[in-house]
């Protein structure tokens, strides 16, 4: 087996996933606040598009960066939520955005190259860079700091083998937002940066940025499934600079061809006509937050700053235990829910849980009632 894969962790999220849907096999009831996919159906103008590329046979190979249609939606969003100017030219349509984050690794890194990214942070970064034959280069974020990064401690850590900065705003776990002097910063590196922007458009307190607003020597990395709940469609995209575009499509060419015509026409209905639906379900991420929040608190968890996007909350466990994975695995259990661990994000993760809110408010106070009631057991014996 290849050495690199042997170097690969596990999705952790999905160990504890895989266990509780074996739980619910056997007939135990389990809640699941560990894993990030919305609860929404598609919107009905997303549906109806699929149902209509089908009608119309529209089932065959495109473009291979993508309906030129789809492209240009993408950059009028661009502009009409940053104002800033993207050439459809420079987008590529991905399944979903994993293989976007595998293009830039592929295109940037060589043996010896090495990837700044944060931690705790995103768990499959990390694997990414090293099928690239990368190094992960990993700065600290603190829980005291909000998790923002520190522009110094990455100047620390560029060297002439640095190939790129990874971030990701809002983040996962932790829903925080980056601050705008944070990204004007980063911008004057002069070192390539990486930015996740999955969970733009679900944000609560605070605005997003695109690290486009900052920089042209960067790549972006979104898709549908987070804001218009589309995960089983597999639609993402890249946006780059243009000189790396031929690279990109011949990669795209090979390991691809393309992605889903069925899936490029409902992404079109998404960014054209889900206005009302993206609000209603930013709303009920925002009232889902809210609550959680106040009972993890109450609860003994430690949450020294909000999560101010995406739908997680990165909560401080130390109270009950210093092993986050094992405490995951107990309260799945004997609580009957599902969270997880934070170790899985990196070192500085470990004492910390994550929470999603993806699920419906019910589930979530029901949820967090049986976790009280297990911890509460726990702290009598």
């Amino acid at each position: 087996m290849n050495s690199i894969v042997n170097e690969m962790t596990s999705f952790l999220v999905m160990d504890v996933l895989e266990k509780a849907k074996e739980m619910q096999q056997r007939g135990i009831d389990v809640i699941h606040l560990e894993v990030g996919e919305p609860d929404f159906d598609v919107p009905d103008c997303v549906n109806q598009a699929v149902k209509d590329a089908l009608d119309n046979h529209e089932t065959h190979y495109t473009h291979s960066l993508g309906l030129i249609e789809l492209r240009k939606e993408i950059a009028a969003l661009y502009k009409r939520e940053y104002g800033v100017d993207v050439d459809p030219e420079c987008v590529v349509i991905t399944t979903g955005s994993s293989p976007a984050i595998l293009f830039v690794m592929l295109l940037l890194c060589q043996q010896g190259s090495e990837v700044i990214l944060s931690n705790p942070g995103y768990a499959c970064y990390r694997n990414f860079v090293l099928a690239a034959h990368g190094t992960p280069v990993f700065v600290p974020l603190k829980a005291e700091d909000g998790f923002q990064y520190n522009i110094n401690d990455i100047r620390q850590k560029i060297s002439e083998k640095t190939a790129a900065i990874f971030i990701n705003s809002p983040m996962n776990p932790t829903g925080t937002l980056l601050e705008p002097s944070f990204y004007e910063e980063a911008a004057k590196l002069g070192v390539p940066i990486i930015s996740d922007e999955i969970y733009h458009g679900l944000v609560y307190e605070g605005k997003a940025h695109s690290i486009l607003e900052y920089t042209d020597n960067a790549f972006v990395l979104n898709g549908f499934s987070k804001r218009f709940a589309m995960t089983g469609l597999r639609l993402g995209y890249l946006i780059a600079p243009k000189k790396y575009m031929p690279a990109l499509q011949k990669m795209q060419q090979n390991f691809l061809i393309c992605a889903s015509s069925t899936a490029q026409r409902a992404g079109i209905a998404a960014l054209t006509d889900t206005s009302d639906y993206e609000e209603c379900m930013r709303a009920a991420y925002d009232e889902r937050r809210k609550y959680m929040l106040t009972k993890l608190r109450s609860m003994g968890f430690g949450i020294p700053h909000n999560p101010q996007g995406a739908f997680y909350i990165f909560a401080d466990a130390r109270k009950f235990t210093n092993d986050s994975l094992r405490f995951a695995f107990e309260v799945l259990e004997n609580a009957h829910v599902g969270i997880t661990p934070g170790v899985d994000f990196g070192t500085n993760g470990e004492g910390f849980v994550r929470f999603s809110y993806a699920n419906s408010l019910e589930n979530i106070k029901e949820g967090l009632d049986r976790i009280e009631t297990y911890l509460n057991n726990l702290i009598k014996k």
